[in-house]
């Protein structure tokens, strides 16, 4: 390791290498309880999305911050909260952390980046996001995400944008 110049060294010691550490004779194995090897990650309720580096969606989101609207009734952290998991569901698809284009699919899909949204999508939306920010609020992050199929999250930005102008329930399932 190397040392800083004001400390003193011994001339007649002979400088360590690197060494590499004992070869192991046995093949690794899958022995802790959450590796899942040689099979598909678990589906089921509650069991969301995995995926690398989900937890980045949380920093990218305070870029939305003056771009979210809300309807009176709802919160901009429960709309934030819901936007990350549909974010997380959609990077997850492609094996990659979330990104900025992850989020504004998250945003548009259930209108929070439009000015005046459609009444029918901001009713279905405040029963379902209601409590979504809150600290107990997995189930209702799990809903929201599961509302948007996997046809919609595989469309790029532009053409969610396009279909929620024109149809915006033909980009859910409620």
């Amino acid at each position: 390791m190397a040392a800083p110049s004001y400390v003193p060294v011994d001339p007649t010691e002979d400088p360590r290498d690197y060494e590499s550490p004992p070869r192991r004779p046995d093949s690794w194995w899958a022995t802790r309880p959450g590796e899942v090897i040689g099979a598909p990650q678990p589906r089921g309720t509650l069991l969301g999305n995995q995926g690398p580096d989900l937890g980045y969606a949380l920093k990218l989101v305070h870029l939305f911050a003056d771009k979210v609207h809300v309807a009176e009734g709802e919160s901009v952290h429960d709309a934030e909260a819901g936007a990350v998991a549909v974010a997380t569901k959609r990077s997850s698809l492609f094996g990659r952390a979330p990104t900025v284009h992850d989020l504004t699919i998250g945003f548009t899909v259930w209108g929070f980046l439009d000015e005046s949204p459609a009444p029918e999508l901001v009713a279905a939306r405040k029963a379902l996001f209601e409590g979504a920010g809150h600290l107990h609020g997995y189930a209702q992050e799990r809903a929201i995400a599961d509302a948007v199929p996997e046809a919609t999250l595989r469309k790029s930005p532009e053409q969610v944008k396009a279909e929620h102008q024109a149809s915006w329930r033909s980009l859910l399932s409620l």
